[in-house]
């Protein structure tokens, strides 16, 4: 059997069941590997991707319930010569220290300021609530999407 996926705006075809995980699919068929496996359950935000601009945990979506949604992963927000604004940002704020969950936090960020352009802090945190960070850089990634969204941070 074969999958076919929308994934950062190209049709993907990869050799997997329908019932094949999307994390097992971006990772190990399309090597886009920003998303992380983490727990396997869907609860700690390591594999968050964006369908039809929701995110979502890959690790327990199967393929055959995304269909021709549109996928979003980290690698289709931007390059390394013209990163995202959320990018960006990160980048500025050092908001990363191992890097495990910062994809799934930015692609929870990116839903979160499509529906939102300028969250406030409790805002920001209740959408991050399902994305764990064993490293402790909580407040420099809610300084990265409050400065993402145009927000004036402070320290």
């Amino acid at each position: 059997m074969a999958v076919t996926l929308n994934v950062n705006g190209a049709s993907r075809t990869s050799p997997a069941a329908p019932d094949t995980p999307l994390l097992y699919i971006l990772r190990n068929d399309l090597n886009l590997n920003a998303a992380k496996y983490g727990c396997g359950f869907g609860q700690c935000g390591a594999c968050t991707v964006m369908i039809d601009g929701t995110a979502t945990r890959s690790c327990i979506t199967p393929a055959s319930q995304v269909g021709a949604k549109a996928v979003t992963t980290l690698e289709g927000l931007g390059t390394i010569a013209r990163p995202h604004a959320l990018q960006k940002a990160f980048i500025d704020e050092q908001a990363a220290q191992c890097g495990y969950c910062v994809a799934g936090a930015m692609m929870t960020a990116k839903a979160l300021l499509d529906k939102n352009a300028k969250p406030n802090e409790k805002e920001i945190r209740g959408a991050l609530s399902g994305n764990l960070c064993r490293c402790g850089t909580h407040n420099r990634i809610v300084r990265a999407i409050q400065r993402a969204s145009g927000q004036e941070v402070t320290a």
